[in-house]
């Protein structure tokens, strides 16, 4: 799959929508079975010394975590780039932190993913 800006900004739209409704299913539409996703957040939030979740029902278990412990989360998309098959989403937390959401992309679904934390605000 290539992905152009306009794809990349769309997917960001409804990406951040979908964050932003707290709906965990939507959120894992966008995903293929086997995903990977690597955040330095799993180990936080999972106490477990993990740096990558693997498979759609893993990332479903950690993200329930994230959203039942951030009851507040909201994103807010700052800047979109597209890459060859990858998408790249520059947003900010509920915190105002800057995160940068890295997205690749096969056959239309997100295969590997991983978010890239800078400092709180």
């Amino acid at each position: 799959m290539t992905v152009d800006l306009a794809f990349a900004e769309g997917f960001a739209r409804t990406w951040a929508a979908d964050w932003n409704s707290r709906d965990l299913e939507r959120i894992l539409a966008h995903f293929t079975e086997d995903v990977v996703f690597a955040s330095p957040r799993i180990r936080v939030l999972t106490g477990e010394p993990l740096d990558e979740v693997r498979g759609k029902e893993a990332l479903r278990a950690y993200w329930r975590q994230g959203l039942e412990r951030l009851p507040n989360l909201h994103f807010t998309v700052e800047d979109v780039r597209a890459s060859v098959d990858t998408v790249v989403i520059n947003y900010r937390n509920e915190r105002g932190q800057a995160v940068a959401e890295v997205l690749t992309f096969r056959d239309g679904l997100v295969c590997r993913g991983l978010g890239a934390y800078g400092p709180e605000a």
